[in-house]
C-alpha cells in the first residue's frame, strides 16, 4: 500500500491516471499531454506499474497503459473501516 501512496503523492501521476480513465494510451500518447520528457512520463509510468495502477500491454511495437482500478478498490475499502 505504500506504493500506492507514493505513486498518487505527485501531480503529474494523478494526471496520468486521469488521462487513462478516460482511454488506454501509449507512452507517446500520455507524453504529449505533458510539458516534460519522456523518460520523465516513462519513470512516472514505472512508479505507477510498481503500485499496480496501471498495466501494460505490448501491442506490436507500441506498449500501451490502462488504469487498474483493483488498487484503488482496495484502498477505498480500507478507508472505508477507518471510518467505521
Amino acid at each position: 500500500m505504500n506504493k500506492v501512496f507514493k505513486a498518487l503523492n505527485d501531480q503529474t501521476r494523478r494526471d496520468i491516471l486521469r488521462l487513462l480513465k478516460e482511454k488506454d494510451m501509449t507512452a507517446g500518447e500520455i507524453a504529449e499531454a505533458f510539458n516534460i520528457t519522456k523518460p520523465s512520463i516513462s519513470h512516472h509510468l514505472d512508479i505507477l506499474s510498481q503500485a499496480e495502477l496501471v498495466t501494460s500491454e505490448k501491442q506490436g511495437q507500441f506498449v500501451i497503459y490502462s488504469l487498474s482500478t483493483t488498487v484503488l478498490d482496495d484502498i477505498l475499502n480500507w478507508l472505508v473501516t477507518l471510518k467505521d
